[in-house]
This record gives C-alpha cells, structure tokens and sequence, in this order.
C-alpha cells in the first residue's frame, strides 16, 4: 500500500496525527483501496476530559523568561497554532501532539481551589504568576468551563500579582477583574500578534481571534488602565518576519507600552509537523524557511541551549534583534513586562476562621 500525505483539516491547523515520541508504533496514513474521496470527512469535534492536577503553580527555573512561577488551566490548545512549542507535552499524555494537542483537551475545574490551597501554603513567598504561559487561558472552551476567571477571582482575593499571556479576545471579558488589580500593580497582559495577514493566520492559528479583533483588545485593556505588552511571536523567516516593525506599529498605536519577540521554535515533533504544514500551505517557499531556521539554529532545525533558544544566533537572527531593538526604541515599547507588586499579598481567611480582634 502507498503511504499518502496528510491534507488539511478545515478549522485545524496540523496536517497530521503523528505519533509521539513515546510510541513504539508508528501511525501511516496509507490507501488501502477502499478510498472514500468522493464523501466529505467528518468534522473534528473537540472533546474535553478533566484534568486532576494535584497542583498548579508550575516552578521555572529557565533564564529565558521573566517569570518563575506559571499556571496552565488546561492541557492542549483549541486555537491550535501550528507553531506550538507546547505541543510536545501531550506526548507525556500518549496523545499525538499534532491533532490531538487541538481535538483533545484537559480542563483543570479545580484549578481555583488547588490555587487558593498553594497560596495559603506557609511556605509560599508571593511572585508574580503567568497564567496561560504553555497554553492559552482564553482559548474557545473558556466560555463554557470559566476556569481562568475563576483562578483570577482567587488572585485578586489574595493580591496575587498575575500576568497573562494570551492571543484572544476574551480576555475583556474579566476587564471587571484585572482592572482593579492593575490599579494596584497586580495585573498585566501580554498579547500574542503573529501577523496583520488575516489569511495567513486563519491557516496558522486557526481558531485564534484574528489580529484585528486583538488590536482591538489592546485598545480595550489599555483604555481601561490595564498594562498591554504585544508579543509578536513567532518570527517565522521569510513567511512572517518582515511583518516586525508593522505588527510592533499598530500595537503601539492600540496602546502597548511594551513589546518582546521570539524566533521560531521547533522541539521534539513540532519540527515535523510544521515542515508538514509548511509544504502543505506555502510549498513554493518551504526550502526558503527551512534553510534561514537552519541558519539561524546552527545549521539544525533546533537547538534547545539557553540564552539563544529564543532568539537564535548567526546574521539572520542578528538582523532580526536588531531591527527589534530599534523599532521598540522608536516606538517607545521598553516597559518591562513582569514588573508588578508583591508587597500586597495577603491571605483572606477562610470560611470557618476565627475573626482577629486587631
């Protein structure tokens, strides 16, 4: 039997279901002769199962970012960004990271309650927290199961200073929230804008708010007194990165007081399943964008060392960090994204604690 190639999905961003690296088997998709081309697939619905964490503050101890402590509401991502760095830990689950990662999620319904039990842990010393730092908090199915404003509602009880990391619009919805606390310097927000092109971020984050909506946000969070960082994330060569200055631009313009920009990243099975969809989608330039990674990665697709993971090294990654220093200068977007007051912190009582008298 031929081994066939994998076909987009409408409304998904991976071509494929490629095996993990932890399976012995490897998945194939091959004509087996009974070929149904002529019937329409089905759609790939989304199922969500629960996730029973034991807890949620994930410790970092990573120099590439300006946090040490993070939470995820849930595991997987419905806005399935081909580009994920993410992607690889539902391996750890013996799922695929390609259409899995988007199809099958985990919710952490009792995220709030394990976080107010952290929180009043003796030995917790209050840092600022990144809420949504593997996968998005306001991804699609925060609707229905509200866990992220839920975790907001125990920051803001206890003066948590929390940062979100996000690329969707409703994050307004819980302004009510993150307001008040950015008042007090306990609240930020830093939006993820990959591109201004709505086609190409329809095939490459799929259900993701489409950059205009995103501006929008920012002028929405920034009006109502809340700090906005834009993330122009990933610079992926010679597909998205002479956008920079553009993207930097117009979230200056929605308000942004900061900015910061990653190169592509490509661990473990993302750099098959982005090569898949690269030649799937822009075939004509897919050699281009592998060769400037390579470039850019000492001549591998990837390369995990800290202080340059981020950004790469070699003239491409140079000239990238050089026009983004220049352009954040010009634009004034230097405001740092983590800085926020931890002095506030305190612990409410709890239902059933004796009153103090002073």
């Amino acid at each position: 039997m031929d081994e066939l190639q994998g076909t987009p999905v409408k409304g998904r961003a991976a071509v494929s279901n490629e095996s993990s690296r932890f399976e012995r088997e490897k998945r194939v998709l091959v004509d087996d002769g009974w070929s149904r081309a002529h019937e329409p697939e089905p759609p790939l619905r989304t199922t969500v199962l629960p996730d029973d964490a034991r807890r949620v503050i994930n410790s970092n101890e990573s120099p590439d970012v300006p946090f040490d402590f993070s939470l995820n509401p849930y595991r997987g991502c419905e806005h399935g960004c081909v580009y994920c760095f993410a992607r690889p830990t539902h391996a750890y689950l013996g799922l695929s990271p390609g259409l899995d990662f988007e199809t099958r999620l985990f919710a952490k319904r009792d995220g709030a309650a394990l976080l107010a039990r952290e929180l009043r842990s003796r030995s917790y010393r209050c840092q600022p927290l990144a809420l949504g730092a593997n996968t998005d908090p306001y991804q699609p199915i925060e609707r229905e199961e509200g866990i992220t404003r839920q975790i907001l509602e125990v920051c803001r009880d206890f003066n948590q200073p929390v940062g979100i990391i996000t690329k969707s619009a409703l994050v307004t919805r819980d302004i009510d929230i993150l307001a008040p606390m950015a008042a007090m310097g306990l609240a930020r927000v830093a939006l993820s804008v990959t591109t201004l092109d709505r086609d190409l971020a329809r095939r490459m984050e799929p259900r993701a708010s489409t950059p205009g909506r995103r501006l929008e946000t920012m002028r929405t969070l920034a009006a109502a007194g809340i700090p906005v960082t834009v993330l122009a994330s990933p610079m992926i060569p010679a597909l998205n990165d002479h956008e920079l200055e553009d993207i930097m631009e117009a979230a200056a313009g929605a308000g942004a007081g900061g900015a910061s920009y990653i190169l592509l990243r490509l661990p473990l099975e993302i750099a098959g399943l982005f090569e898949e969809w690269l030649r799937a989608h822009y075939p004509d330039r897919a050699e281009r964008v592998l060769s400037l990674i390579r470039q850019s990665r000492d001549g591998a697709l990837y390369r995990s060392a800290f202080g340059t993971r981020m950004k790469g090294t070699g003239p491409y990654a140079e000239l990238l960090r050089q026009r983004f220093r220049l352009a954040a200068r010009r634009l004034g977007l230097n405001a740092r994204r983590w800085d926020m007051d931890c002095s506030r912190f305190r612990v409410p009582p709890a239902v059933g604690d004796q009153l103090q008298l002073f």
